[in-house]
């Protein structure tokens, strides 16, 4: 029942949508409640940082997709694009600048 439990609390992404805080809070809380000894409930608190951080890095790398594909439907350049044509320009005004 314990591990059942435990799980429940590490999975989903509304883990990535909470804060740090309100995750470190919460695993004190369930580990109080749960009467875990003091090392078990510092490895629990342990693994809860590390899913919240490795749940937070998941949801951000999404959303860099889904807005990349935003941009590539609303055809709109990417900062490298621009990039690239700033540098393009820069080689021709010294090119027309070093002409006599």
């Amino acid at each position: 029942m314990f591990e059942y439990l435990k799980k429940s609390l590490l999975t989903g992404v509304g883990l990535a949508l909470r804060s740090k805080n309100e995750i470190e809070d919460l695993a004190k809380e369930f580990a109080q409640k749960s009467k875990m000894s003091q090392d078990e409930a510092k490895d629990f608190l342990q693994e809860c940082q590390q899913k919240y951080e490795e749940a937070r890095t998941g949801f951000d790398k999404k959303v860099e997709k889904t807005i990349e594909k935003i941009l590539l439907k609303l055809d709109l350049p990417s900062k490298s694009d621009i990039k690239t044509l700033n540098d393009r320009i820069d080689d021709l005004t010294k090119k027309l600048s070093d002409r006599p």
